[in-house]
């Protein structure tokens, strides 16, 4: 009970305040995104709909993919040109637009058809895709359906690092609208919270490289390394003591 009565709270350390850096998205080629158009209009709402039924009554999606998350089956890819393909409404080129200037795009050819507040328009992207590799726990590639993800938050998903990895020399691999760059990252560093880095895009690549320990093939845990060791310094004896002899 003492020592309750001398308690000066849970909070013991609170670090400075670090400011975001988001950089907002541009859409680029294979990008998958969500555009959602809803009018006053019944018959105009089948026209412009994302689904549509087959002949036997199975719900499919124009402009998805046939397995995958929801948006795979409801979304629409940006092809090579940077377009996608709306019923009724035909080709439209988003590719190098933020989310909100892509939603204008839409909302303007929907004004074609559809007098100004007869209707609603939303795009979103089809959440964050990305791939893990090397040293994790369970590599692959993943989607988290979230408008934002922290670097943190996609290795938390891919099972978090292993013991082996380097974890301040972590690389993201990210691709541009001009090309692909890589970018060497260190997750211990508090300074990341303030970057672009801290906050992932669609399709990034993020690759942990293995410690020294690793390439020379040791266990990935002390009682492993102590086996490994034990058996080599085992096996050197054995092979000097019959040239010796």
């Amino acid at each position: 009970m003492q020592e309750l009565e001398d308690s000066t709270g849970p909070l013991k350390e609170s670090s400075v305040k670090y400011p975001y850096q988001p950089e907002e998205y541009l859409l680029q080629v294979n990008d998958i995104i969500e555009v959602n158009i809803k009018t006053t209009d019944p018959d105009l709402n089948r026209l412009l709909s994302s689904t549509f039924n087959d002949q036997n009554g199975n719900q499919m999606a124009g402009g998805g993919q046939s397995a995958g998350d929801v948006f795979f089956m409801n979304g629409y890819s940006l092809d090579e040109q940077g377009q996608i393909e709306l019923p009724l409404i035909g080709e439209v080129k988003l590719d190098g637009m933020t989310i909100d200037e892509a939603k204008v795009v839409v909302e303007n050819e929907v004004k074609k058809y559809v007098k100004e507040g007869e209707y609603f328009v939303r795009v979103r992207l089809g959440g964050v895709r990305f791939s893990a590799l090397g040293e994790f726990n369970s590599s692959g590639k993943f989607t988290i359906l979230q408008n934002r993800v922290t670097i943190f938050e996609a290795i938390a998903f891919a099972g978090d690092l292993s013991r082996l990895a380097k974890r301040n020399e972590v690389l993201l691999v990210r691709q541009y609208p001009d090309g692909t760059q890589i970018h060497k990252i260190d997750l211990l560093d508090r300074d990341l919270l303030t970057t672009e880095f801290y906050w992932l895009k669609p399709n990034d690549l993020i690759y942990a490289e293995p410690m020294k320990v690793r390439e020379i093939g040791a266990g990935s845990s002390l009682v492993e390394t102590l086996t490994l060791l034990t058996t080599s310094i085992t096996a050197i004896t054995l092979i000097l003591t019959l040239v010796n002899n």
